[in-house]
């Protein structure tokens, strides 16, 4: 074996090719290209486009409808998260505040799945974000923005109060001053 930096495999070849990729399709002595094999669509950097992978191999794909499709569910999705982490959902679940042991248990097993829900929920969109698709990105934002102005800002049933930066009833150690 040539280790000096060469390109000398030391007798070393190959393994044949499986019947799967070198059957009928196969070219000449076996080293041909599947001219049936589909385009696959993966992006490194931002485009713009239909066309694209989403979360599943061959999904959306080139369809317009399924696209679309796509475009909805993301936007829901987003919006769906955006009231997983809102107060109004916190307010609806049990307290485990009062109550004895079963009911705290109780409690907060039920926070824990509505937490595991939307972590599983948020990686399941930075996946799909993944995809690189510009229009996907944008109603992903948007998503997230009404959802906020729904839920975060006061516009369904917070009393108007903005649960943004909120901190007037938490104790907070006071920042470090410097100089």
């Amino acid at each position: 074996m040539d280790m000096g930096g060469g390109h000398d495999m030391g007798g070393m070849m190959a393994p044949p090719p499986s019947p799967a990729a070198g059957g009928a399709h196969a070219g000449a002595g076996g080293m041909g290209m599947d001219m049936g094999m589909r385009m696959r669509y993966t992006h490194m950097t931002f485009f713009w486009g239909k066309d694209s992978e989403i979360l599943f191999t061959g999904w959306p794909g080139a369809d317009g409808g399924m696209y679309a499709l796509a475009l909805v569910a993301v936007f829901a999705l987003a919006f769906v998260l955006e009231f997983l982490g809102s107060r109004k959902l916190d307010s609806l679940l049990p307290s485990a505040v009062a109550g004895g042991n079963g009911r705290r248990a109780a409690a907060g097993a039920v926070r824990a799945a509505v937490y595991a829900v939307r972590v599983g929920g948020a990686y399941l969109l930075m996946l799909a974000l993944m995809s690189f698709n510009g229009g996907l990105f944008l109603v992903a934002v948007a998503g997230h923005a009404a959802g906020f102005l729904a839920f975060k800002a006061g516009l369904f049933g917070d009393g108007g109060r903005a649960q943004v930066e909120d901190r007037s009833n938490k104790e907070e150690v006071a920042p470090a001053a410097c100089c």
